[in-house]
Order: C-alpha cells, then structure tokens, then sequence
C-alpha cells in the first residue's frame, strides 16, 4: 500500500464554493445523486455543469501507464469512469492495452466517448461483474465515497478481487477550512473521513492497493 498521487497532473479549477452554498439545497442533491443529464451537463448547482472531453486526462493517462508499467495487453478496469475520458487517454498513450469502464449512469454511458464506447458496461461498485484477478490494475477515482461505509468497505475489497494491483483517489481533507469547503461543496458524498479515517476503513476492509486524496481547495 502506497500514498501517491497519480492525479498531480490533473488542473486545478477554482471552485465558487460560495455560490455553491446558496444553491446547495435537497433537490440539487437529488438531482445530482441520479447521476444522469443534471449531474453532468446540467447546471453547476447540480454538479460538474457540462462534462466535456479536452485532454487533461492525457498526463494522468501516462503517469498510471509509467508508474504501473503498463504495456500493451495489458487489462484495466476503470471503476467508476463516467464517459470514458482517462480510458479513451489510456488507449491513446498505451496503444495496445486492454481497458475497460463501469459506471452506475446510463446518461454517462449513453454518452460515453466513441472510440471507447464498446469497452463500457454499466454496474456497481459494490458487486463487479468479473472474475477474479481479471485485470492488471483496477482504478476509481473519486467514487467510492458516494458509497455508504458498509458499501464502500465491500468496493475497495472488490477492486482488489479482481485485479492484480489497485489505486483509490477519494475525497478527504487535511485542514478544519479544508473540511467546511468539502461540507459546503460536495452534494454527492456519504462517507468521508480524514485522511486517518480513511486509513482505518482501508484497514477495516483489508485493502492493500495505493491510494491518495482529492482536496477540496
């Protein structure tokens, strides 16, 4: 298990946590947790406010495929993976390697990019349809805490079932100001814990892959 983060590379947008705040009501998060049109290109109250390919999972693309030293044949499962960008990356830096996306959405899928589109399926974090050890590495980037604990608990232990090796970037916070922007912010998540916590729900699932936090700043 290592803390590293393979997202160094992804910009940093400024978030208007303010306007965030006057907006965040129950219907926003209705609408964002159906994980359909509103979420992704609706509006900003409702979460990413247009979800559209430019590139900047290119260099996340490479840093996985370096670190890992993944060569074509190789076969990756991206958990989480909304419209396929970083698979659709992984395809275009290894060109070769095997890659695969599961995401809950339907609107993502139905969406998803086109040279990447017959690599997604649609399913759960908590039950994965694949055979053990099916892939060389398992990746989920931001997901696992819209899970709650129990659920979350039985992804990390299904990422590592099947795949050799598997890296978790979740939502966490290192400072008191860090945490309030992360509470006023967030409309999807139902566990989170600090960077401790989440070390002890690793613990308490027996995960052993790597792993690193996205910081709401």
């Amino acid at each position: 298990m290592a803390e590293i983060n393979l997202l160094n590379r992804y910009p940093r947008s400024k978030r208007n946590v303010a306007k965030r705040l006057t907006a965040k009501t129950h219907e926003n998060i209705e609408k964002a947790m159906a994980f359909e049109f509103d979420y992704f290109d609706g509006s900003r109250d409702n979460g990413y406010g247009g979800y559209k390919y430019d590139g900047r999972w290119i260099p996340i693309a490479e840093d996985f495929v370096n670190h890992y030293g993944l060569r074509p044949g190789d076969r990756v499962i991206d958990v989480g993976a909304a419209k396929g960008f970083l698979i659709r990356d992984m395809m275009t830096v290894c060109p070769g390697i095997d890659v695969f996306g599961l995401d809950i959405s339907a609107y993502a899928l139905e969406h998803a990019e086109d040279v990447c589109a017959d690599k997604m399926c649609r399913g759960n974090a908590v039950s994965l349809p694949f055979t053990d050890n099916a892939f060389d590495l398992a990746i989920s980037i931001n997901t696992l805490h819209n899970l709650e604990k129990d659920e979350c608990i039985k992804g990390l232990a299904e990422l590592e079932r099947v795949a050799k090796r598997a890296y978790v970037q979740i939502d966490s916070w290192y400072s008191v100001k860090q945490k309030h922007l992360f509470l006023e912010w967030m409309l999807t998540a139902k566990t989170y814990f600090d960077p401790d916590g989440w070390r002890e729900l690793f613990s308490e699932a027996g995960y052993t892959g790597d792993y690193f936090w996205t910081i709401t700043e």
